[in-house]
This record gives C-alpha cells, structure tokens and sequence, in this order.
C-alpha cells in the first residue's frame, strides 16, 4: 500500500515521499524497509534516523529523514493499521454436520456453526455471527449481528448479547451468582439465581472470565467495556460503557460501576459498592466504600493515590520512628521519674 494512501487511511499529514511502498506494520524496535512504525516516547524520537523503517506515525513533526504522518494520536492510527493489514480470521459461513441445533432456532445470515456448537431451544442469533468449535448457548439466548464467540464459550440460558461482541476461549456468562443462606441445621441453602446476563454492543470479554447471572433482575456489561482475561463479575453487578477490567479483577455481588472506570490488575471491589464514572483503581488495591466520580484511587483500603504515595513512602521508616519513639517515652520517664534536687 502507498504511503500516501495511509496517510488518507488514518487521516494523518504527510511529510515525505508518499509512494514508498509499505507492506506492513512493525513495533518500532523490530521495523525495517517496507514497515510502518510510531514513535511517542521521547527515546524513540530520538532514535527515527538510525530506525530502518520506512515511515512513521507522531503526534507532531520530527527533524528527520524518516516520511512521517503526522496525527492527533500515533497509537490509535498504529492500531487502525494493523486491523488494515492484518484483518481477524473469519470462518467459512455455514452449519458443520456435527453442530446440535434445538427447536425453534432463528438463524441469521451467514452465520457459521463448527464443530461440536450446541444451541438450545427458542435461540435467536444474529447475521454474521461466527461460533467456534465447542460454544454451548443455552435455551432462549439472544446473540446480536457481527458477533465472534470463541471455542468452549458457555452461554447460560436466557443470556443476551448484543452485536460485534467478542467472547475469548472459555468464557462463562450467566452461570448462578454465588447466594447462600444458612438453614434451621446451619447448612448452606441455596438462594435460585432466577435473573440474566445482558452483554451490551461492542463489549470484549477475555478468556476464562466468567459473569454471573443475577439472583433477579440482571447482570448487566453495558456498551463498549471490555474484560481481561480471568476476571469475575458477581451477581446484579452493573458495569458502565466504555469501561477496562483487567485480569484478575473481581466484583463482588451488586456493585455498580460508572462510565470508563479502569481497574487495573487484581483489583477487588466489595459488594454494593458503587464506583462513579471515570474511577481509576491501580492494581492490587481495594475497596469497600463508594467512590464518586473522576479521581485515581490506590491502597487496601483504596484511597487518593496522592495520599497513598504518601503512606506508601512512610512505611519503610516505620521501624526507625518507633524506635525513636520508645527512645523519646524513656527519656521522658526517666526525666519524670527524676528525683527533685534540693
């Protein structure tokens, strides 16, 4: 593809030679001629003239003999780009004689069934929905057009998802939220989880991460959000548009998040906490109490990441202030304990 046409594709200004001829994109330590990079970091703008790359993408103009396309946001054209060049695999459209279809079943256009796809009964899946080899959607699921389901997704019955959703490999939606009372013996009794799981539009989900139906009403993934892999969300728990969880994150029953809420890596979230919108949570923190919206938090328990840079840059002198402090208390009742000269 011409560069020139790239810089059209992305919407970018062009500073060079826009009929070089670039046949793919590469990580900027590994490009070479032919390959299109991007540089934002300060080291890699400063290292353009010794690169192999036959163009880049930046934010602003370099001094360099390198063509460059100039953007609003180099990672976000990069990213265009490799979808460009490197589309996602689709499967052949069509039913595999070993696909078990129940009664009842809407089917759209050019949806493909492999192998060993289980679908229950009073089903309805959109066009263009591709399922992979093992998926099990259970009776009176709902799936949106353009959506991809990777090999080993289980549906629970009466899950909804919503179009161009992407489920990765061993995905569990709508299995019984976690609910227990005790009994007159004090044994476990089950509380009937009778809700569902609603996915929302352009939602991805990684693999092995698991929601759990609700015990009534919903469980509810709204728009845009997308899950690591290995993350839990517990029964009735809302999560707003356009939010990140990444993996090993877990919701505990009844939380609801806003709008673009990040929780970095194994973060927990208490029950019937709610989040407000554009939370940040870093990794390995907690909380048990509602936060509102538009701040970074960190900690166990979270609190203000100013703050907990703080507590965090205490701790190792700890041990040293008590001593000191112990010092302090004996002189102190040495001095008290003193008898009164005459």
């Amino acid at each position: 593809m011409k560069l020139e046409k790239i810089s059209e594709l992305v919407g970018g200004k062009l500073q060079g030679d826009g009929s070089l001829e670039i046949s793919g994109v590469c990580a900027f330590e590994q490009a070479g001629v032919g390959h299109i990079t991007f540089a934002i970091q300060k080291k890699f703008l400063g290292m353009l003239n010794a690169s192999h790359a036959s163009a880049v993408l930046v934010k602003e103009e370099v001094d360099s003999s390198v063509s460059q396309i100039i953007v609003p946001s180099p990672e976000l054209a990069f990213a265009r780009l490799l979808r460009e060049f490197h589309p996602d695999p689709k499967l052949k459209a069509g039913i595999h004689d070993r696909a078990v279809i129940g009664k009842n079943v809407e089917l759209g256009e050019q949806v493909t069934l492999s192998a060993g796809v289980c679908i229950g009964d009073d089903v309805c899946i959109g066009d263009h929905v591709h399922l992979y080899p093992g998926v099990v959607v259970g009776d009176r699921c709902r799936i949106g057009s353009h959506t991809t389901i990777y090999p080993n997704v289980t549906l629970y019955h009466d899950t909804e998802l919503g179009s161009r959703v992407i489920l990765h490999a061993g995905v569990v939606l709508g299995a019984d939220g976690f609910g227990y009372t005790l009994d007159e013996k004090g044994a476990h009794y089950k509380i009937s989880q009778i809700g569902r799981v609603v996915i929302e539009d352009d939602v991805e989900i990684g693999a092995n991460s698991c929601v759990d139906r609700a015990t009534m009403g919903i469980t509810l993934i709204k728009r845009g959000t997308k899950l690591d892999n290995l993350v839990q969300v517990a029964h009735n728990c809302t999560v707003g548009e356009h939010s990140i969880l990444v993996s090993q994150v877990g919701l505990a029953g009844s939380c609801t998040l806003g709008h673009h809420v990040v929780l970095a890596g194994q973060v927990g979230i208490s029950d019937h906490v709610t989040l407000g919108d554009q939370v940040t949570i870093t990794g390995k923190s907690a909380t048990f109490r509602n936060i509102e919206s538009n701040g970074v938090y960190g900690g166990f328990p979270a609190v203000p990441l100013a703050d907990w840079k703080k507590y965090i840059a205490l701790l190792p002198k700890l041990p040293k202030l008590a001593r000191k402090i112990r010092d302090l208390e004996k002189q102190l009742n040495e001095i008290e304990n003193k008898p009164p000269s005459r």
